[in-house]
């Protein structure tokens, strides 16, 4: 396994990892706070998994809008469908 893929991969476990412990939390009827915070690190890390895989620095940031809009720069031709937050 490449380096990317491996890094990319200990991404999409971190990822998997918050997403169970969301699951748990629901199960267990809350804290729901904790299951947002779950579910919002989740996304983070699954958006990190597609920087790794590209081959992109991360940055330290947990700004969902931000890691999308670095996601979508790796896809030639669909940035320009796609405004801040909104397909389009």
């Amino acid at each position: 396994m490449n380096d990317k893929a491996s890094h990319a991969g200990a991404w999409l476990a971190k990822a998997r990892s918050d997403q169970l412990a969301g699951r748990r939390l629901i199960d267990a009827n809350g804290p729901f706070d904790a299951v947002c915070f779950h579910a919002q690190q989740a996304c983070e890390k699954a958006l990190k998994a597609v920087l790794a895989w590209g081959g992109v620095d991360i940055a330290r940031t947990h700004n969902l809008e931000e890691l999308q809009a670095r996601c979508l720069d790796l896809l030639p031709g669909r940035a320009h469908t796609v405004r801040r937050g909104n397909a389009v």
